[in-house]
């Protein structure tokens, strides 16, 4: 790996949203970072194996001593747990040889560059899904913001209401706390107007998509930059998410290139999950 080069960490369930990780792959070479992607269970933050100290520290021992060896100046995170995990767990007990940095820092410092690259329109009133919990560590939702006002033709509604926690996966925990949060940002979409929600993390996309039921149109940031862009970045899984039979939508070809026994077990039950709200 050259100086100044960097790895893009996306982490390990973003695995599911292989468009979203491709696109911001081609946002950041676009502005100047060259950003090997990485993710998956070989780089985790070790957040899944909490309930064992041991097996945590092992593996996010692992992932710095992966991206150290790599000679990387730059990691760039995508997932609020994992760059929180970095900054307070990961990094006070292996020393890593690399600055750690949020896509949307990088994408927002470089926006001059950007900008030429959004010619396309995107007519759409939207609506930003905002959280609270990792906004006071890295100011995404306004970092965010900026960005969506680069595409021409989108309108980006206000709304004071900020979700809980830092991102929603963070209410699962807690009983009836993601659908109440849930009917607070349709109760927002409603009072400003907006005809699409624009998600920010991929835990909230993944529980916000099945909106798309009640006609909601629902979005990810890097959805709708790589829309006025005009790259492609079809995304799957909320058409898997939607469709009346999600094995029919992904195909027994994709589902037996990816083992369908896993496919059935781990993936058809959170596709086949009823809507929160």
């Amino acid at each position: 790996m050259t100086e100044n080069a960097a790895i893009f960490w996306y982490g390990c369930n973003m695995t599911r949203h292989g468009e979203v990780i491709r696109a911001t792959t081609r946002f950041l070479e676009a502005v100047g970072v060259v950003a090997e992607p990485s993710g998956g269970p070989a780089h985790c933050c070790g957040s899944p194996k909490d309930a064992s100290a041991r097996i945590n520290e092992g593996m996010a021992r692992r992932t710095i001593q992966g991206f150290n060896q790599r000679g990387a100046a730059q990691v760039v995170t995508w997932c609020p747990s994992c760059h929180m995990n970095m900054q307070d767990s990961m990094a006070p007990v292996t020393p890593t040889n690399f600055e750690t940095v949020h896509v949307t820092e990088v994408l927002h410092a470089r926006q001059e560059k950007l900008r030429p690259l959004l010619a396309r329109a995107v007519p759409r009133r939207v609506l930003l899904h905002q959280h609270l919990g990792f906004n006071g560590r890295v100011p995404v939702n306004s970092l965010v913001a900026d960005l969506l006002r680069l595409i021409p033709g989108l309108e980006l509604v206000e709304h004071p209401y900020r979700s809980p926690g830092h991102m929603c996966s963070s209410l699962a925990g807690v009983p009836g706390a993601l659908a109440d949060a849930q009917r607070a940002t349709l109760a927002a979409m409603a009072e400003t107007g907006a005809d699409t929600l624009c998600t920010i993390f991929h835990s909230c996309h993944r529980d916000a998509v099945s909106l798309e039921r009640r006609g909601i149109r629902v979005a990810n940031w890097i959805h709708l930059l790589a829309e006025s862009a005009g790259w492609p970045a079809e995304d799957e899984y909320k058409a898997w998410r939607n469709a009346a039979d999600a094995g029919a939508a992904i195909g027994a070809e994709r589902m037996e290139a990816a083992g369908s026994v896993a496919v059935e077990k781990l993936v058809l039950p959170e596709l086949a999950k009823p809507p929160v709200v």
